[in-house]
């Protein structure tokens, strides 16, 4: 079996372990819930099969959901992030990344940054946008995303600064 199937697969449980089992149950200052899970959507290759990645991005919410009773929020989020990243990718990246030999060890730290946080900004705008549902509260959205957001930023820049082979 190929290496990358099994370091995506452990990956993948992982995250969903850590998310259901240590940062669902952690509450900072009230209201902040970091998403740890939305840093799959940053390690998955970058070549690899989109049509799997959008499978797998809805099965990992779907996941989330079940263990977290959201009622397909995390689900709905994982997969519109899932569907922007090659915008986003082009967007941070460039048209580099569409060449055969992109890599993100060819890349800044600060575009790789960026990359991340695009993605759990989606993630975080269509979550709270769903789970609030309504514009009126458009603060208490803002609120929600930014809080969280930079809470799930700088844990997911720890992880990938701590777990990412030292090559990228």
């Amino acid at each position: 079996m190929n290496n990358s199937v099994l370091l995506n697969g452990f990956r993948f449980v992982l995250l969903i372990l850590a998310q259901v089992l240590i940062f669902n149950n952690l509450s900072f200052m009230g209201s902040i819930n970091p998403f740890v899970y939305v840093i799959f959507f940053y390690w998955y290759p970058i070549k690899g099969n989109r049509t799997f990645f959008m499978l797998i991005s809805f099965l990992l919410g779907f996941i989330i959901d079940i263990f977290s009773d959201t009622m397909a929020l995390h689900s709905i989020a994982s997969l519109t992030v899932a569907y922007a990243r090659p915008v986003v990718m082009r967007f941070c990246f460039g048209v580099n990344y569409e060449f055969q030999n992109f890599s993100f060890k060819n890349t800044t730290k600060i575009q790789r940054v960026a990359f991340l946080a695009l993605l759990i900004l989606i993630h975080q705008v269509v979550f709270f946008s769903l789970e609030i549902l309504s514009f009126t509260h458009i603060l208490l959205i803002l609120k929600k995303v930014f809080g969280t957001g930079i809470v799930t930023l700088v844990l997911c820049t720890l992880f990938s600064s701590l777990f990412s082979p030292k090559t990228e």
